[in-house]
């Protein structure tokens, strides 16, 4: 039996920051990745990043232990990427007993944001809003859910990600509409991500206030250690009929009493989710001196490594591992700059004509990446509706002053034409 613990355990996705990041901490440990056996065909000729790779059927036990059984005298820690990678990482862990993970059910109700809000309603309701299933598009129906959350009210699936599907209804007239929408797309859009649960739909009381998150990372007994706060912008506070992140920007100007109580509200959040050994980015509403939780994640949260490092040097990446070893993650108490990062959606969908200032703003002073993902004669859809946006714009100053100037710039340089006109 082999007394080296050396192989570090990647459920369904890998990056070469990610490893770049571990073989730094320590040149002598490996990576196994864990990948859905469907993407085995689509890997062919890929040059993954990792030392090992394993396709598996999630869903048949006998196959995932035995594909794990050479490993498993130098498993040290296992940690997943994005929802889909969680969702897999559930079915891990029974094949992994002396590992320290979080349990399936906490990854469960992480994944399902009806059972999340049923569990925080349990432990702290003070951090909930109003909440109810959505079980048909009826007048019965939609009068239950007007009587006991009331408009204005936001209506999600309760397993996707990325602000898919989420809409905001008025009136009765809109919620029908939006709901026929919902149950028509919703099949597809699970199917599209992978997703192994039956399409729920919730309603939830709007909360009319300022958004941020949280990555933070809880150790076994249920300590929790935080990263720096971010600001969030979502589409619907440039204009856009969407809720999809915007702006995100960290270190934020908030009172440090203000920061606790928001800390204070995530690892309530954590504790009601029971999760532990594990990495949680938690998205907050900001409601006059009130903290909601809008929901939780067992992952790191969408571009928290390059805006935690550029900011404050913390390698977000490394401490994801450190806390499943176990290790002390490595926060730095003071931050010495500012990162935001600018996602671009155009304020219509439909085919892209062209996409024009890319070139400009790459020399802006603070702009450090730009990465374009869609281009001319894609079409592109809103957030709600699936589409996944069409730039990613990376900030980086010594200067919030600075910072907020090149920002400003960007917004009024970038054209994304839809269909011959001009839009942002």
């Amino acid at each position: 039996m082999s007394l080296v613990k050396d192989v570090i355990i990647f459920v369904e996705g890998i990056s070469k920051g990610q490893v770049q990041s571990l073989k730094k901490y320590n040149p002598n440990l490996k990576t196994l990745l864990l990948r859905d056996v469907k993407r085995k065909e689509v890997d062919l000729g890929r040059n993954l990043v990792c030392d090992y790779v394993e396709y598996v059927d999630f869903y048949d036990e006998f196959k995932l232990a035995k594909a794990l059984s050479p490993y498993q005298t130098r498993l040290l820690a296992i940690t997943a990427r994005a929802e889909i990678g969680v969702q897999y990482f559930a079915k891990v862990i029974p094949h992994i007993p002396y590992l320290r993970t979080p349990t399936p059910e906490s990854l469960h109700w992480c994944l399902d944001k009806y059972k999340m809000r049923r569990r925080i309603k349990l432990s702290c309701p003070q951090h909930n809003p109003i909440f109810t299933k959505v079980n048909e598009n009826t007048k019965l129906e939609r009068q239950r859910i007007i009587k006991k959350v009331k408009f204005p009210m936001v209506i999600k699936p309760a397993n996707l990600e990325a602000s898919v599907l989420v809409s905001i209804c008025y009136h009765e007239e809109e919620l029908e509409k939006t709901l026929g929408k919902i149950f028509r797309k919703l099949k597809k859009e699970y199917n599209k991500l992978a997703r192994d649960k039956a399409p729920v739909i919730i309603a939830e009381e709007f909360m009319d206030g300022d958004m941020y998150s949280i990555d933070s990372y809880v150790n076994s007994r249920g300590k929790v250690f935080h990263c720096p706060i971010v600001q969030i912008k979502t589409g619907k506070n440039i204009g856009h009929d969407d809720f999809y992140n915007y702006l995100r920007l960290t270190p934020t100007n908030l009172k440090k009493t203000t920061v606790a109580k928001a800390e204070q509200a995530a690892e309530a959040a954590v504790h009601a989710l029971g999760l532990r050994n594990s990495t949680a980015h938690i998205e907050l509403m900001k409601i006059e001196d009130e903290w909601k939780i809008i929901e939780l994640g067992a992952r790191m949260g969408g571009f928290r490594h390059e805006l935690y490092d550029l900011s404050c040097g913390i390698d977000h990446q490394l401490n994801d591992i450190l806390i499943r070893i176990p290790q002390v993650p490595k926060i730095p108490k003071k931050c010495h700059g500012y990162s935001a990062v600018m996602r671009c959606y155009p304020n219509k969908e439909g085919k892209i004509s062209a996409i024009l200032g890319i070139k400009y703003i790459s020399n802006l002073k603070s702009v450090v990446s730009v990465k374009q993902k869609l281009k001319v004669g894609d079409r592109c859809y809103y957030s709600k509706n699936g589409g996944r946006g069409v730039l990613d714009i990376v900030f980086s100053s010594d200067s919030r002053t600075d910072l907020l100037a090149d920002i400003r710039r960007v917004e009024k340089i970038i054209e994304i034409k839809i269909g011959g006109r001009s839009t942002v």
